[in-house]
């Protein structure tokens, strides 16, 4: 098997056990654990793959990882192109998963775990923030730089080594905290994109884009940054 096909089924099936941990908690834990809980889920399915399948494909689980990387010079177009086939896949085949689970159960999908904004989106739901798209957009951008920066930095040779994946996931878990209330935490367009697909909250896909726009600003961003302190320490 050529190791580029490797490196697409490493990260679908990592994508694929991100959305089903962390969109899984929060869609039938969530009332239970808070979104502290969801945090956790989260950050404990980038450690598990991580450990799991970082030494096959890094383990990106997000299209804005992999924008990064390769603005970062740390991966080929067609490459990243490969990775966000890999990504999207594993993320549908979870969302589609935890859809016919909720079915079972003789439940509604509701809003499912979709991302998104504004007091319409969430409808006065306890412990959400009524922000507007503008707010949206600039958490979703500054959190995805924080999280590919310390990507980046904790992947670097010079960075944390066999710690890398715990930096990571610990990171994810921070920012989760910061903005479930806000739009639910996306910096992930593949996250964003399966649950929309089950979704019963039309104004899903109409945010939809700012959920796919803002991580990958951000993303190019941080992988334009870091360059300069690779120039640095040459």
């Amino acid at each position: 098997m050529k190791s580029i096909h490797k490196k697409m089924i490493a990260e679908c099936i990592g994508t694929f056990t991100l959305v089903f941990g962390g969109c899984g908690t929060a869609v039938f834990a969530g009332g239970s654990v808070g979104f502290l809980g969801v945090a956790i889920a989260f950050g404990l399915t980038v450690v598990a793959m991580a450990y799991g399948i970082g030494h096959i494909s890094g383990a990106h689980l997000n299209p804005a990882v992999s924008f990064g990387c390769y603005v970062n010079g740390r991966m080929t177009g067609k490459e990243m192109g490969s990775y966000w086939i890999a990504q999207i896949i594993g993320a549908s085949l979870a969302a589609a998963i935890l859809w016919m689970i909720v079915k079972c159960t003789g439940s509604t999908p509701g809003d499912f775990a979709a991302n998104g904004y504004g007091s319409e989106f969430y409808k006065g739901a306890a412990g959400y923030a009524n922000c507007d798209a503008v707010g949206a957009f600039i958490i979703e951008m500054v959190l995805t730089f924080i999280f590919l920066m310390v990507i980046l930095g904790s992947t670097d040779s010079k960075g944390a080594g066999l710690h890398a994946g715990l930096a990571i996931g610990l990171t994810l878990v921070l920012i989760h905290l910061i903005s479930i209330p806000l739009t639910n935490t996306s910096v992930n367009p593949a996250r964003s994109f399966s649950q929309c697909l089950f979704s019963e909250n039309a104004l899903a896909w109409k945010q939809l884009w700012l959920f796919f726009v803002a991580p990958l600003c951000g993303a190019g961003l941080a992988g334009l940054c870091y360059k300069l302190f690779q120039k640095d320490s040459k």
